[in-house]
């Protein structure tokens, strides 16, 4: 029989997980499948509050969340999203981007690579948490709280059709412009 500490000192020796206060667990972005969309208001790269029940109702949204603006990964997504916002429009739907980045640098980020979409800020990454995205993340063997890279595909009633978590880059417009599809 193997029997647990009781006393206070020697349970105060177990060692304790890393906290992960303020993440969700894995499924948590998932989980928003099938369900209403969270609501949120942010500020856009001009200032201007931007909330989704202004980005639905006459079309379909892809929402996606990128960690931080001028990198290499969000700029190749960035860009793929502009190159490939016909198809996108001709199937109901708009882009917008969410990062914890400030006004400031999503109008840098923009004029740079001439985005063509709105990217909204939430710089205390409250959006980001709603979501399910605000996740424990590991780089070279540091643990840091940060955005995982993750798109929602909303429908025009606000319910979340289709979510894909840890997106990789390369190759994502072309699911996101089929998940459309299958909305359209």
């Amino acid at each position: 029989m193997i029997r647990m500490p009781t006393t206070k000192k020697a349970a105060a020796k177990t060692p304790k997980k890393p906290s992960t206060a303020g993440s969700s667990d894995k499924s948590a972005s998932v989980a928003l499948e099938g369900k209403k969309a969270p609501a949120f208001e942010l500020l856009d790269a001009d200032g201007k509050p931007v909330a989704l029940k202004d980005l639905i109702g006459s079309s379909n949204l892809v929402l996606y969340f990128y960690p931080k603006d001028m990198t290499p990964g969000c700029t190749i997504e960035a860009c793929s999203f502009r190159d490939n916002i016909a198809p996108i429009k001709k199937l109901g739907a708009k882009v917008v981007g969410i990062s914890g980045d400030s006004t400031d640098s999503h109008g840098k980020f923009i004029a740079k690579h001439d985005l063509n979409f709105p990217l909204l800020a939430d710089p205390g990454n409250k959006v980001c948490k709603l979501y399910g995205v605000y996740k424990m993340k590991s780089l070279y063997g540091r643990q840091f709280m940060g955005i995982e890279r993750t798109t929602f595909v909303i429908d025009k009633a606000g319910i979340v059709r289709r979510v894909f978590p840890k997106v990789k880059v390369n190759g994502h417009t072309e699911e996101v412009i089929e998940a459309l599809k299958e909305i359209a």
